[in-house]
C-alpha cells in the first residue's frame, strides 16, 4: 500500500512561536514529532485541503508534517486503520463499508482503528462535459460514453458508478488522477467526468480556464431517485463556484471527515483539532469548501467512533453531546 511523497513538508524554524503555542498545550508525552495526512489524487480538492490543513497544523504546533497522495476516503481508511499514516480524510459511505468490513482494498477487515476527528465539508456529485460534446443533461449521455469516475477506490469510484446505473446510464468506466481525466476530456479521450468533490474542484476550474464546459445538473427526479438509493443528501452547487454556471446546480453530496487513527494521544489530537476549528478564516484560505469546517458541524458524523481528544475539543468548545459509546476507548 505504497504512497507517493509530495513535497508539501513543512517544518517551523522560528523557535519562539513553538514554545508560545506549546504553553497552551502543556503534555506533549506521545506526540509524534511528525505526521502525515492522507488526501487523493492532485488536481482534486482532497489534494488542496488535505495538504493545506496539515501544513498550517505543523505551523501551528512546531511539527513536521505534510500532505501525501493517495487513492482517497476508501485507502485513507485503511492507511489511518493500520497507522501508516496519522491523518486522512473520508466520506461517511466509505467509512461505514470500511468498519463494516466491506472495504475492497481489505475485505473483511472491520477498520474501527480510525475515529472520527473533525467535520470537512460535503462533497457534491456532479458531471462535467465539454460544451462541444453537447451533453447538456444526464439523459444526453450517449450509451457506451466513456466516463472518468477518479481514482480506483475513490468515493466517486466506488458510488458515481451506481448511481449512473440507477439512472439507466450506459458507459465504459474509467479511472485515474483528477488532473489526468480532465486531460484526457479536453483531448476526447473521455466523454464525461464524473466528479465527487469539494467544489470548486481544481480540476474543473482549471479546464474552465482552457475550453468551454458544461457542469450538468440532475433533474429533480435524479435528485430524488438517487437520495433513495443511496446515502446521500439534497444538495445546489452555488453559482458562484463556477463561471461556466449562471444558476445554481440541483445535485447530491456526502459528508467528509477528517479521520485519526484511535491510538494516537488525546492531547495531541485536541491539539490539532484547536487549530484547525478555531479560526475558520485560514481554513477558508485554503479551499473555499473549509466554510463548512465549523464546530457546529460535529454531529454530521453518524458513522465512525470519536478519538477521545476530538470528542473533548467538540464537548468543551462546542456544546457537543457525544454519547460514551461513540467515544473509542482504547478496550
Amino acid at each position: 500500500m505504497k504512497i507517493s511523497k509530495i513535497s508539501t513538508l513543512a517544518l517551523v524554524a522560528a523557535l519562539t512561536s513553538t514554545v508560545v503555542f506549546a504553553g497552551g498545550h502543556q503534555d506533549r508525552t506521545g506526540w509524534p514529532e511528525s505526521f502525515t495526512v492522507g488526501t487523493a489524487s492532485q488536481g482534486g480538492t482532497y489534494f488542496a485541503y488535505g495538504a493545506g490543513w496539515a501544513n498550517l497544523v505543523a505551523d501551528e504546533l512546531g511539527l513536521s508534517g505534510g500532505g501525501e497522495v493517495t487513492g482517497g476516503p476508501m485507502q485513507n481508511m485503511a492507511l489511518v486503520h493500520t497507522g501508516e499514516v496519522q491523518f486522512g480524510m473520508t466520506t461517511m459511505g466509505p467509512a461505514s463499508e470500511s468498519i463494516n468490513g466491506t472495504n475492497p482494498i481489505a475485505p473483511g477487515l472491520k477498520m474501527t482503528g480510525a475515529c472520527a476527528m473533525f467535520p470537512m465539508y460535503q462533497t457534491p456529485f456532479s458531471v462535467t462535459a465539454l460544451t462541444s460534446s453537447g451533453i447538456q443533461t444526464i439523459a444526453d449521455i450517449p450509451a457506451g460514453a466513456r466516463i472518468g469516475f477518479g481514482p480506483a477506490g475513490s468515493t466517486s469510484d466506488t458510488y458515481f458508478p451506481r448511481m449512473m446505473e440507477e439512472l439507466g446510464v450506459d458507459f465504459e468506466r474509467r479511472n485515474g488522477g483528477w488532473t489526468d481525466l480532465g486531460g484526457q476530456l479536453q483531448d476526447g479521450l473521455l466523454d464525461v467526468i464524473a466528479f465527487a468533490a469539494g467544489v470548486p474542484v481544481p480540476a474543473v476550474s482549471q479546464l474552465e480556464v482552457q475550453t468551454d464546459v458544461n457542469i450538468i445538473e440532475f433533474t429533480e427526479e435524479e435528485q430524488a431517485t438517487i437520495m433513495a438509493a443511496f446515502p446521500v443528501s439534497q444538495f445546489d452547487i452555488a453559482a458562484d463556484s463556477y463561471t461556466s454556471l449562471d444558476a445554481d446546480a440541483r445535485s447530491v453530496s456526502m459528508w467528509n471527515f477528517s479521520i485519526a487513527n484511535c491510538d494516537l494521544p488525546e492531547s495531541f489530537v485536541y491539539a490539532v483539532v484547536d487549530v484547525v476549528m478555531s479560526d475558520n478564516e485560514r481554513m477558508m484560505g485554503i479551499h473555499r469548501a473549509a466554510r463548512s469546517t465549523v464546530p457546529e458541524n460535529w454531529d454530521k458524523n453518524t458513522v465512525m467512533m470519536w478519538h477521545p481528544g476530538a470528542a473533548k475539543w467538540f464537548t468543551e468548545n462546542a456544546g457537543a453531546t457525544i454519547s460514551a459509546d461513540m467515544i473509542h476507548s482504547g478496550m
